[in-house]
């Protein structure tokens, strides 16, 4: 059976978490493969809101084997709380399994990430201050701590060591903080040694053997396309590559082994953080979607700037990760708008652009042309089948479908697992894919 993948096509807080646990039924492993405890997702099951920022999704589907990949970056401290939340509720946490090679986010990386922020004043990014930055710049600069050396004392010592030695020359020199002493550290991430090692393994042995078996593998990407540090609204983005891309690289499956990409798009359109976001909203719609949506930030509590749709960047993001099916989330919280606009071009300066353009100055500039669609006042929340939907509704996503140039497969229209149309598989049959015998 080949690996799917699940990839946000915004700015992120799409939804993917709800996607995620709406295939948990259907598949055998959940992977992690990039990103931090920076990447929250809400998952509502019968009433019930869990909130997860480091763990997979599908953690919370019994029976699924949630992976943490090597590409995600784990800070410790925050992986052993969202644990024992998880235990008190009653979740069975017993599968997680993570990547020997994940790195790990130490207590300086997450001060770092904090005095940085400050220190660039109006040129801020947004950042979410847990460190997750820095972790991936020590990565790249080969300083960095994986989780494997918190099993051997030696090495990790050394590894502090050579981290710190630049770190604290930063810390008191330019920011002028207080020196970080390494025998703290080290003891602080030792500490978690005993807890990690049940759960420590070849992730990527782990589940090219699964997909050997014929067993389901679904890759939930944390942030989102635009977002990507590569293909995103640079500098305004995160330090990894949440593109499918990126997915194969942080958790060691190979790109001929992916069936199906999936990617999740907001009916309208929110940002967190600093950078340009054309079809962006400071008035009372704004306010409306922000109330009506619920959009604040896991992680930061954060209210997120709204906006409407915007079809220049799903376009962009069908090509960068090779979409094979949309799931379009939060259809119900355009209810009671008279007409919903949808961005379909920009006009930078006086010129007019169909796809998104190649220069942040550019980007920066646009200003959104509208398409106005017809709205809808009926409450579609108990809508099941497309044909239950308005008929405004429909046009809608029609539209939304049409632009992209890639199917939607299923359509959010509530908050909770059930509150979903289907429209498309997303998952091949997994009894027609297993190998006899299996």
């Amino acid at each position: 059976m080949p690996a799917v993948m699940i990839v946000g096509a915004q700015w992120g807080d799409e939804g993917k978490g709800k996607a995620t646990d709406l295939l948990g039924e259907s598949v055998d492993y959940v992977v992690k493969p990039n990103g931090g405890n920076n990447a929250g997702h809400t998952v509502v099951i019968h009433g019930e809101k869990f909130e997860l920022k480091l763990l997979p999704a599908g953690i919370l589907s019994p029976g699924v084997t949630p992976v943490i990949g090597n590409g995600v970056v784990v800070d410790l401290e925050a992986l052993s709380e969202e644990i024992e939340v998880l235990k008190a509720r009653g979740v069975d946490t017993a599968r997680l399994r993570i990547s020997a090679n994940a790195h790990v986010v130490a207590p300086y990386h997450r001060t770092l990430d904090k005095v940085t922020e400050r220190f660039l004043g109006k040129r801020a990014i947004g950042t979410t201050g847990r460190g997750i930055g820095p972790a991936y710049m020590d990565k790249v600069g080969r300083l960095g701590i994986r989780i494997q050396d918190l099993f051997d004392e030696s090495i990790l010592r050394q590894k502090v060591e050579g981290a710190l030695r630049q770190k604290n020359a930063l810390l008191v020199k330019l920011y002028n903080r207080r020196e970080v002493e390494i025998d703290e550290i080290t003891e602080q991430l030792l500490g978690y040694a005993e807890m990690l090692r049940p759960m420590v393994v070849d992730t990527t042995t782990l589940l090219n053997d699964a997909l050997d078996r014929g067993e389901v593998v679904l890759m939930e990407g944390g942030q989102a396309t635009f977002l990507d540090v590569d293909h995103g609204t640079y500098p305004f983005v995160t330090s990894s590559n949440p593109t499918a891309g990126g997915s194969c690289t942080g958790s060691g499956i190979g790109p001929t082994r992916v069936d199906r990409v999936i990617g999740i798009v907001k009916a309208y359109t929110t940002r967190v953080g600093a950078g340009p976001f054309p079809t962006e909203l400071e008035d009372e719609w704004g306010e409306f979607l922000q109330r009506v949506g619920g959009e604040v930030g896991v992680n930061t509590g954060r209210p997120r700037r709204c906006g409407w749709y915007d079809a220049l960047m799903i376009r962009y993001a069908a090509r960068v990760n090779g979409f094979t099916d949309l799931v379009l989330t939060k259809l119900d919280v355009l209810t009671g708008i008279e007409e919903v606009p949808i961005c379909v071009a920009y006009d930078v300066d006086g010129t007019i652009h169909h796809e998104m353009p190649m220069t942040q100055t550019e980007f920066h500039h646009a200003k959104p042309v509208y398409e106005m669609m017809p709205g809808w006042s009926e409450d579609i929340s108990t809508c099941r089948t497309v044909e239950e939907l308005p008929a405004a509704a429909r046009a809608y996503v029609e539209r939304l479908e049409e632009l992209a140039g890639c199917r939607i497969s299923a359509i959010g229209v509530g908050p909770d697992r059930a509150d979903t149309i289907a429209v498309h598989d997303l998952l091949p049959d997994p009894a027609q894919q297993r190998p006899a015998g299996a």
